[in-house]
């Protein structure tokens, strides 16, 4: 592990303690933040799940219903049925901070009906196909709005993950080998002083005989 180029004195070794003192803390807190920010990630991709499931069964089931609608009554009556809708769907869009992670929040405002056709031309399996695809419009705005939440909170553990490896495996360990080395320093300095001094006091003490 390579140390930091700097001169190896007192001061230096007091600041690289702080430091040291510092990143320490900061990893801490980085990989507590980092062991919340998997929880998050993994309930919001159970939320998708749950979902996702619920969505296909909705979807599985209303198609099954639309060919019935089919085998009852022609294309062109079922086309025609659905040409002019008179539901308007929009969606609000804010956002909200999770761990510190702003993710969008989606609010779904319909307006209008979607059974606007005659009832007369059309079989009676039609309004209930519609009726389990339009309660799926809001499930998949959610879904929309978790599946964002996830790709956003996986960007963030990724980044905070290189932060907390940067500081476990590069910063840390550099500044500890830092202050080793300097300590290492200031020893061999206050050894060589010390032979300094006793020889110059054998000197004096020789002189003086």
């Amino acid at each position: 592990m390579a140390i930091l180029k700097i001169n190896p004195n007192r001061m230096e070794l007091l600041k690289l303690r702080k430091r040291r003192d510092v990143a320490q803390r900061g990893h801490k807190l980085l990989k507590d933040k980092l062991d919340e920010l998997m929880k998050q990630f993994l309930e919001q991709v159970r939320k998708n799940q749950k979902l996702r499931k619920e969505i296909e069964e909705k979807l599985a089931k209303a198609y099954q219903i639309f060919a019935v609608a089919r085998s009852e009554s022609s294309a062109k009556v079922i086309e025609e049925a659905l040409f002019c809708p008179r539901m308007v769907t929009s969606v609000r869009i804010s956002e909200k901070r999770l761990m510190g992670v702003r993710v969008p929040e989606f609010e779904i405002e319909q307006e209008g009906v979607f059974d606007c056709y005659g009832l007369l031309t059309t079989p009676a399996v039609l309004d209930r196909a519609l009726f389990l695809l339009n309660g799926t419009t809001p499930l998949l705005i959610k879904l929309s709005e978790a599946e964002k939440a996830v790709e956003l909170l996986a960007i963030e553990i990724e980044k905070t993950r290189r932060r907390v490896n940067a500081l476990e495996h590069v910063l840390i360990p550099q500044l500890n080998e830092t202050v080793k080395y300097i300590n290492m320093k200031l020893d061999e300095a206050e050894r060589e002083n010390r032979t300094r001094l006793m020889k110059i006091k054998e000197m004096v003490s020789g002189g003086s005989v």
